[in-house]
């Protein structure tokens, strides 16, 4: 089953490739998303990676979280299921 992360601290010049580049090094990348802004379209700084597995997401925040990439540290965490479901059930809450 796919494990989804949160990944903080994003340079604003990363690519969503590089993203998923850098945490193959722990595994198989389902998906890598960078959140931006619908207007700018410029990053927020923050995005979520999906690995394939629990393994490779644990992995993942073992080799990354903490970690300098691109010249800022990364804050790497599972996503809190309980936040997921209240913004599927409140969607006015999840606009940016």
């Amino acid at each position: 089953m796919a494990k989804k992360l949160y990944v903080g601290g994003i340079s604003y010049n990363t690519s969503e490739d590089a993203l998923k580049d850098y945490f193959s090094q722990a595994g198989t990348v389902e998906s890598a998303t960078i959140i931006t802004d619908k207007i700018s379209g410029r990053s927020k700084g923050f995005g979520f990676v999906e690995m394939a597995s629990d393994e490779e997401a644990e992995k993942a925040i073992e080799m990354f979280n903490a970690k300098d990439f691109e010249g800022r540290n990364l804050t790497v965490n599972e996503v809190n299921p309980l936040k997921k479901d209240y913004f599927l059930r409140h969607p006015k809450q999840n606009q940016y």
